[in-house]
């Protein structure tokens, strides 16, 4: 197996709710209203939005409705851009739950966490590259 990840699948409760929010942001989509699963390209990878249950069952896994043990990342080109998105993130309907300051790391990160309680860091790693493309290097 390479290394490397194609595609992430978020389990939503209200998909339309869900697809809102994500365009809020500036995402964008080639689904038609009446999917039932939404791709959003996402630089070299895939976020998908798709109902909770149909996941669970589609991945063999029974969901206790709680947190997965897992958080999403997105890393900006400066400090002042994790400010930007996660003002971004609460005006789209997010809950904030810590805003943008220094990390014991040496960056600087918040978190916001969609409608569905995906948590999301975003974060400034001034040791790491981010493209113009939004690829990350070490």
């Amino acid at each position: 197996m390479e290394q490397r990840l194609s595609l992430v699948t978020l389990g939503v409760s209200d998909l339309a709710r869900a697809r809102a929010f994500y365009e809020a942001l500036g995402w964008t989509t080639g689904a038609a209203p009446a999917d039932d699963v939404v791709f959003f390209q996402a630089g070299g990878m895939i976020v998908a939005l798709w109902g909770r249950d149909q996941l669970a069952e589609d991945s063999g896994v029974t969901d206790s409705g709680g947190w997965g043990g897992v958080t999403l990342a997105y890393n900006t080109r400066s400090q002042q851009e994790v400010d930007d998105v996660i003002a971004q993130a609460e005006a789209a309907g997010a809950t904030i739950p810590r805003h943008g300051a220094e990390t014991f790391w040496g960056g600087y990160s918040g978190v916001f966490i969609d409608p569905d309680g995906h948590p999301w860091e975003v974060a400034h790693n001034p040791h790491w590259t981010v493209a113009d493309d939004g690829s990350v290097t070490l």
